[in-house]
């Protein structure tokens, strides 16, 4: 997945670095290109930050009755 993202990240680039050589580095077009590279650069930093869940916590996803997932207040 990290990966997939990084693709999309250094297509956006090019495409940014494209549409500012065209239609100049003062347009609207070439601020929205790489406010689009931003928000995937943001939404890859954000992936990082999540941390995958172990098999307990998938189980407890698909079972939150059994035994094994009871949270106890004290």
């Amino acid at each position: 997945m990290t990966n997939n993202i990084q693709d999309q990240i250094e297509q956006e680039r090019e495409q940014a670095r494209s549409v500012c050589d065209t239609k100049g580095a003062e347009s609207g077009e070439c601020a929205a290109a790489w406010d689009a590279v931003e928000e995937l650069q943001a939404e890859a930093s954000h992936q990082k930050q999540t941390k995958p869940k172990n098999s307990l916590e998938r189980y407890c996803d698909d079972n939150p009755d059994a035994i094994e997932c009871r949270v106890y207040d004290e």
